[in-house]
């Protein structure tokens, strides 16, 4: 466990850490928001998974010191901040700060206040919440609270920090020491997944951490994935997207074998059974699900 109370020094190197592929032009307020910030970052690390020289302009322009990662490969979302954040230690950071290149921080104010909640609230790593970009009363995803789906940020407002819970990549801000904790995400998840294998991981090590009520990170609705079954009681994600679905299950069977996660199987089992079965009838989409989250428990982790 990382001493969690140690307090922000001066000359503590914050470095920020955006992932990117093919959009340039929300990459540009992603990156305006974060240079704007009141406590200035001392190095924005960009890793592009488009190797775009539209990027490499756009990270030239920045009036920051920047590093920029172009890969000929696709890395993913989970590469990428695997990769992100290596190099940001590498550069000495003491703390790191991801973002996405389709969201934003909400305020000038969001990495203070995020920095000044690690402290006061002795947390190993801290998020801001993650509102619709469009409304930004809203929650951009659904969070679960026992029975009860909540759905917008005044539902917090009785919280400063919600402690064991976190959106990791859009604006989670680490200390470094946590990540010799409990690592970088695994590259094998391409993406779909990475966030909540991080989090577990976060629930298992014994660290600090949460999310800070008072400030948000923008970011597109993506509440439409979660359909709702017996009376909001349960709910199964379904992408309309064929190559997210094949990640999703994917990897979510990967996530099922795994410690900490194994208690859900019986849930996910009966509610995504319920959804293709019953909700759609959808016997060819059961079939589906049941073959890539094999493909997942097994760990073949072959690209689509």
């Amino acid at each position: 466990m990382t001493s969690g109370g140690r307090r922000v020094l001066p000359d503590d190197v914050v470095i920020a850490v955006v992932v990117t592929k093919d959009r340039p032009d929300t990459l540009a307020d992603s990156l305006d928001a974060v240079c704007r910030q009141t406590r200035r970052v001392d190095r924005v690390v960009v890793v592009d998974n488009g190797a775009d020289p539209k990027v490499a302009e756009i990270v030239e322009r920045l009036d920051l010191p920047t590093t920029y990662l172009p890969s000929r490969r696709n890395l993913g979302g989970a590469g990428g901040f695997a990769l992100g954040m290596l190099q940001a230690l590498a550069l000495g950071a003491d703390w790191v700060w991801c973002a996405d290149d389709d969201g934003r921080p909400e305020s000038e104010d969001v990495l203070a206040t995020l920095l000044r909640t690690a402290v006061e609230e002795s947390l190993d790593e801290v998020s801001p919440m993650v509102a619709d970009i469009d409304h930004p009363d809203r929650l951009a995803f659904p969070l679960r609270r026992g029975l009860r789906w909540r759905r917008r940020r005044t539902d917090f407002r009785n919280l400063r920090v919600l402690r064991g819970y976190a959106s990791l990549f859009n604006g989670a801000l680490f200390r470094a020491e946590a990540l010799e904790v409990v690592g970088v995400p695994d590259y094998r998840m391409f993406f779909r997944g990475d966030e909540t294998e991080m989090h577990r991981r976060l629930l298992r090590s014994g660290l600090r951490f949460g999310t800070a009520t008072s400030v948000a990170y923008l970011h597109p609705n993506g509440s439409d994935e979660f359909k709702p079954m017996l009376g909001e009681a349960l709910s199964a994600q379904y992408p309309d997207d064929p190559v997210k679905r094949y990640y999703t299950y994917r990897n979510r069977g990967y996530l099922m074998a795994q410690p900490g996660m194994r208690w859900l199987l019986p849930l996910e089992w009966f509610r995504f059974s319920w959804y293709f079965l019953v909700s759609r009838h959808d016997a060819a989409g059961w079939r589906e699900w049941r073959r890539l989250t094999h493909e997942g428990r097994s760990e073949h982790f072959t690209r689509r």
